[in-house]
């Protein structure tokens, strides 16, 4: 199926990328449970000028247009570093990606695709791999469960058709991520407490907050243990040291240091969990807008976000201890400190566990062992591209 009056086009500048991103809220704004964003932060992300991932990486954007309006939007991009690594992870050799997907239907999704293939097939590639919005570490995967409730934090929220449309243009779902839903509001179970507890009296652990008056230090620290805690997972792309530098500076006014933590072994960091407040429930009263009023109830909201849910997006164990028992009881040990820290300090009643690779086994029996339960799916999807 296809339509001569839809028009594909590659934009360029500060002027297409602006077009773009715009594009994509106006698609976003039509869903229930979309959570305004920053603008400004947005463009920041595609504009290869600010955002270090474009150091490692090639891509185009590109606008759909029906009658000279714009009725869809996608990237195409190659991270060179992805490029390296082994296929049995995802990625290697030929694999190209796409993402930033948006269609008003079917027709121009089927388009958008062909048109990102195109791209990727131009550049020698031999797979198409997404959506991925752009670097794996932002916004990885199209939601296919979980459109009845808003998303937290650096969480993607897209409509259940999508799925439809990237499925029956020939892609496979290659991998799912999943977030965990958690009630905060009450202790763990026994067994849980039994381990916490036993962890406690080891004298040659200690789990201590992160300490913000030498942040750059700390973020070093957490960014190495997870290119080695992760370094065998699917989708894993290492940070480069400019990412890191640019990760902690975009983090560094969501962090409160007594709801992050990195976990000691002997004096030496082995583990960290990060858990950040879900500044989406602020943005969705001010609309996404700093201006005029909205960069202060921001600010005030930061300093004390009270009542706010909770997102635990990353934490890792360093790969020498992953089938040890101490990898497991690390892990408790800082969730079982941060849901007590977030309760009583900042009235949190729920908390999201996620990204969880779906066969990430050991994630997995955790999130069970803690008693959370899936409230959203992320799909990655893989096509092979005809040479």
């Amino acid at each position: 199926m296809s339509d001569k009056n839809v028009v594909i086009e590659p934009v360029e500048g500060k002027k297409g990328r602006a077009e773009f991103v715009d594009c994509g809220r106006a698609f976003a704004a039509r869903e229930e449970h979309w959570v305004p964003q920053i603008r400004s932060e947005q463009l920041e992300l595609v504009n290869p000028e600010k955002n270090p991932f474009f150091e490692h990486a090639s891509h185009q954007l590109f606008i759909a247009r029906r009658a000279g309006k714009a009725v869809g939007r996608i990237s195409a991009h190659i991270d060179h570093l992805a490029l390296e690594l082994p296929r049995e992870q995802g990625f290697g050799p030929g694999a190209g990606m796409f993402g930033y997907f948006d269609a008003a239907d079917e027709t121009v999704a089927h388009a958008l695709l062909s048109r990102a293939e195109e791209w990727l097939r131009g550049q020698g590639m031999t797979r198409s791999i997404g959506p991925i919005s752009m670097s794996i570490w932002e916004e990885p995967g199209l939601l296919v469960k979980g459109q009845d409730h808003s998303p937290l934090i650096m969480m993607g929220h897209h409509p259940e058709i999508y799925q439809h449309w990237i499925e029956s243009a020939g892609y496979a779902r290659a991998k799912t991520l999943l977030t965990y839903d958690l009630d905060v509001s009450h202790d763990f179970p026994p067994l849980i407490r039994r381990i916490v507890q036993s962890g406690e009296r080891n004298q040659r652990i200690s789990v201590r907050p992160v300490d913000k008056s030498r942040w750059n230090e700390e973020v070093e620290v957490i960014l190495s243990i997870l290119n080695d805690a992760w370094s065998k997972n699917w989708g894993f792309v290492p940070f480069t040291p400019k990412e890191i530098a640019y990760a902690g500076k975009k983090l560094r006014p969501i962090i409160h240091e007594d709801v992050n933590l990195i976990a000691e072994l002997d004096g030496r960091p082995v583990a960290f969990m990060l858990s950040f407040p879900d500044v989406n429930s602020v943005l969705k009263r001010i609309d996404g807008k700093l201006f005029p009023f909205g960069w202060f109830h921001l600010l005030r909201w930061m300093r004390k976000p009270y009542g706010a849910d909770f997102r635990v997006p990353l934490m890792g164990v360093l790969r020498e201890f992953h089938s040890s028992r101490l990898a497991s009881q690390l892990a408790f040990m800082m969730i079982d400190q941060i849901r007590n820290t977030a309760t009583a300090r900042y009235g949190t009643q729920r908390a999201e566990v996620g990204w969880i690779l779906d066969d990430n086994q050991g994630m997995m029996a955790i999130a069970d062992a803690i008693e959370s339960n899936i409230n959203r799916e992320y799909a990655i999807y893989e096509k092979p591209l005809a040479s």
